[in-house]
């Protein structure tokens, strides 16, 4: 199945939720309809989205719930971007303008605040308590995620543990809570329930083993980003950990130095280093045995057109190459 042939599959629904995040947005303060635009413009893969409302329909769901928290799922992964792009001093996102760049970091940040609040408003609207908890749980998580991220920053010493543990908590948690809520949706089993949280857990780490493989291999044309963003920022990810734990003395004080310095002066010495430890590959591998992972967490659900469409999905976060 391909992602156009998934996409056509959940098309009904995702124009559903496309249509709720535009109604959801509105408001009377006049700078907030205006950075919400921007965004819904600039695009993005809609995936956490997607995941939510596959994951309700491959447990027989046929309400209208998943609609409503797809479109909170989107919000609560808008507003982390938003807040990222301020804490990161982004410049580019998707090729295009960060809204911090453009419109400043105190619209961008309290714009965020306004996504997150609305997403609360959209939760209670759904009446489920347990829909709540997994949410809440998820964002409470993500922000840890973001200030371990922001403690992990120019420290050459970050292992691949407390790196693994970074992604889980500030990327793959929200994957997790958007394949979850599907199953709380349809009162399915609590093992189905457990099966989609798993599944949603291993496919965003995977999906971020990548882009961090893409932080060193494609440029803006491709990603909409520049190359080395993460060494810039002074953020040891997977790649730079590998390398830095298998190369020569030398090379591994190129690698540290640029951690703890930061900047763009030494991408090209620590790309060279990457390419000879082999660290793209390394990084890959992780990735494809976290969508295994995820394929298998699966294979206990009924089989479906939107089953067969999320084991898809867990394919394309390592073959893609934006």
């Amino acid at each position: 199945m391909s992602m156009s042939a998934i996409r056509t599959l959940a098309a009904e629904d995702m124009q559903a939720v496309d249509d709720c995040i535009r109604q959801r947005l509105s408001s009377p303060v006049v700078l907030i309809n205006q950075l919400s635009e921007y965004i819904i413009r600039s695009g993005g893969k809609r995936l956490r989205p997607l995941l939510a409302v596959l994951s309700a329909r491959a447990c027989g769901y046929q309400g209208g719930g998943h609609i409503t928290l797809a479109a909170v799922v989107e919000f609560i992964h808008t507003a982390t971007l938003l807040h990222d792009d301020v804490v990161d001093a982004s410049e580019l996102r998707r090729g295009r303008e960060t809204a911090n760049h453009l419109f400043g970091n105190e619209a961008a940040v309290l714009v965020g605040d306004f996504l997150y609040s609305r997403a609360f408003e959209m939760m209670v609207d759904v009446g489920s308590m347990r829909v709540m908890e997994i949410l809440a749980h998820a964002t409470n998580v993500i922000a840890e995620g973001e200030v371990m991220q922001l403690m992990n920053c120019h420290d050459a010493d970050v292992d691949e543990e407390r790196y693994m543990d970074v992604i889980r908590s500030k990327t793959a948690k929200l994957f997790q809570a958007a394949c979850q809520l599907g199953a709380v949706l349809a009162g399915r089993p609590e093992g189905e329930e457990q099966a989609l949280a798993r599944y949603g857990m291993h496919l965003g780490t995977a999906f971020q083993l990548i882009d961090d493989v893409l932080d060193y291999s494609s440029g803006s044309d491709v990603t909409g980003k520049r190359m080395g963003d993460d060494l810039a920022e002074g953020k040891p990810t997977l790649p730079l950990i590998h390398a830095l734990g298998r190369a020569a003395p030398d090379d591994q004080a190129v690698i540290r130095r640029a951690i703890e310095s930061g900047g763009r002066d030494q991408v090209d010495a620590v790309l060279a280093v990457i390419q000879r430890t082999k660290a793209l590959e390394y990084a890959r591998a992780q990735a494809k045995e976290e969508t295994a992972m995820a394929i298998a967490a699966i294979e206990s659900l009924p089989p479906s057109t939107q089953r067969d469409a999320l084991a898809e999905l867990a394919r394309f976060a390592v073959e893609r190459e934006y």
